[in-house]
């Protein structure tokens, strides 16, 4: 199963470490301090036109992981993660 992320971008659902809202997690200093660490190494990727809402935190097979920014908000994620939008 994956998980459509917006501009046809879609991630395995079993590589997904986490979905998180930039809002209230952008706040910490650790969450904003690994964000700048991963955009530096290359490892952040948008996949939006408009206002970024999440990030959803993808692990691969090997290396570290990716940091996909998506416009659309985590409960909106959430839900198609629990509805198989793509099975």
């Amino acid at each position: 199963m994956y998980l459509h992320l917006g501009q046809s971008v879609v991630v395995p659902h079993k590589n997904i470490l986490g979905i998180f809202d930039l809002d209230n997690s952008s706040w910490a200093f650790k969450t904003r301090e690994f964000l700048e660490r991963a955009e530096q190494e290359g490892r952040v990727v948008s996949v939006c036109d408009d206002l970024p809402r999440s990030f959803v935190l993808v692990g691969g097979e090997e290396g570290p992981p990716t940091v996909y920014i998506s416009q659309l908000s985590p409960s909106a994620l959430l839900r198609r993660t629990e509805s198989n939008w793509f099975e």
